[in-house]
């Protein structure tokens, strides 16, 4: 782990002389680096710091996504915030690699707040519309109350038991109540978000430039999970006693958010919502506690980073043209650009998890682990996943087809650089179902 945080550090002076090739091809060899299996898949221990499967995978998307996120403000090297812009995502880089590699929860509290800083300065400097200082402050406040309980947790867990190491707190599991334990959850649950936490999402997507829109989407809901599924194992008789209850929220908040989507006519907006949908999922198959639903939870992660981080991707590049994110204003793009509807068309049918996507194996993996854990929610999953393909085929056929206005016939034709980003969004997503996967 040391050297792929030497390896980041390294690329800073990058970042100072505006080097944008050199920072992307920088990021874009860690990436291979990781890919090859430069770095050993055993737990390893080293200076607080732990690595494991599941720190391995989130911080080879958080690579690759901080690749494509610079790639995708490219428009920005001309600017002369771009020397800023770049060391803002390098910090948001750094400290996002950290809360997945170490293994103190009081340093893994440190960097999980770390996070915030640069996110906030992303949504409040690059955003689009006057109301991003109300969404950036919705987002900061949003995690700061819910995770102060947290921080009052640890701080008790680490008087009582004399360490915070995470290989030692299955020790701790005697002393831990159902409030307590309640609070431990709770900055997770309102990161990842749960359904009654979410509404910092779709406000921070909707005023965020891109690159904030593709790491919130891709990497800082991650968060929340991996959050959960460090806190589960510390009592898995209390998480067993919170289950119905989480499970419940979340699948029928899942529904519900579904149905919002179906009634949204802003795209980035839709997309915010699809998202909660999708982590209710994740967050159900993680309080399945079966082996089934944390390898679901956990490709489901992977591929709603990059299936989310993609659409909005595609949704920048039509506000570029159009000047609006609205669907009333967004149609007819498939007479004019029809080589950015085939991306539209892939990254839909990803989003509604049509095969041979990654999606449709973390959702076969999730309805097993929930169907398995009560036959009742067999149900529920059931209209998630028709609501999920029906506002897919929303979002597509509004924004493709139709008659295009006329202020949009002369825009520029989609460049090199956006097909390929499109490219790099889709391609894993088939890629890595091909992987032998019993390893997670």
């Amino acid at each position: 782990m040391l050297k792929i945080l030497l390896m980041t550090l390294f690329l800073t002076p990058m970042v100072l002389f505006n080097g944008w090739m050199s920072v992307m091809l920088g990021i874009l060899m860690i990436c291979l680096y990781w890919w090859v299996g430069g770095v050993s898949m055993s737990n390893l221990f080293f200076f607080d710091m732990s690595f494991n499967t599941v720190s391995y995978i989130l911080v080879l998307l958080l690579l690759w996504l901080v690749f494509l996120m610079v790639m995708s403000s490219y428009k920005l090297q001309h600017t002369l915030s771009s020397s800023v812009f770049l060391f803002m995502v390098f910090l948001l880089l750094l400290s996002l690699e950290l809360s997945f590699l170490v293994s103190d929860y009081l340093f893994f509290y440190i960097m999980f707040e770390s996070s915030l800083i640069p996110t906030y300065l992303l949504i409040l400097g690059w955003g689009y519309q006057p109301e991003r200082l109300q969404a950036s402050l919705y987002f900061l406040f949003y995690t700061l109350v819910a995770s102060l309980p947290l921080l009052i947790c640890f701080f008790i867990m680490g008087s009582n038991l004399g360490t915070l190491n995470m290989c030692y707190m299955g020790f701790y599991s005697y002393l831990s109540t159902y409030l307590f334990y309640g609070f431990l959850m709770l900055a997770f649950l309102v990161k990842m978000p749960m359904y009654f936490f979410h509404l910092w999402l779709p406000k921070a997507h909707v005023e965020a430039p891109i690159a904030g829109s593709m790491i919130l989407a891709g990497v800082l809901l991650k968060l929340g999970g991996y959050g959960l599924m460090r806190v589960v194992c510390i009592n898995l008789s209390q998480a067993m006693a919170w289950a119905p209850l989480v499970v419940s929220i979340s699948m029928v908040g899942a529904l519900l958010t579904s149905f919002i989507c179906l009634c949204q006519s802003d795209i980035k907006s839709l997309i915010a919502y699809s998202s909660v949908a999708h982590m209710g999922l994740v967050l159900g198959g993680v309080y399945s506690l079966y082996f089934w639903g944390w390898n679901g939870a956990l490709i489901m992660m992977i591929a709603h980073g990059l299936a989310s981080s993609g659409m909005f991707c595609l949704a920048n590049m039509s506000y570029e043209r159009v000047g609006s994110r609205s669907l009333l204003l967004t149609r007819g793009m498939l007479s004019l650009f029809p080589s950015l509807t085939i991306w539209w068309f892939l990254l839909s049918s990803v989003n509604m998890a049509a095969p041979p996507s990654l999606n449709l194996f973390g959702e076969i993996s999730l309805i097993n682990s929930l169907v398995g854990w009560s036959v009742w929610v067999m149900i529920l999953v059931g209209f998630i996943s028709f609501f999920a393909a029906a506002y897919s085929l929303y979002l597509y056929s509004s924004s493709q087809h139709g008659s295009a206005i006329n202020s949009i016939t002369s825009s520029n034709p989609p460049s090199l650089r956006e097909l390929l980003l499109s490219f790099l969004h889709w391609f894993p997503l088939n890629l890595l179902i091909l992987l032998n996967w019993d390893w997670v």
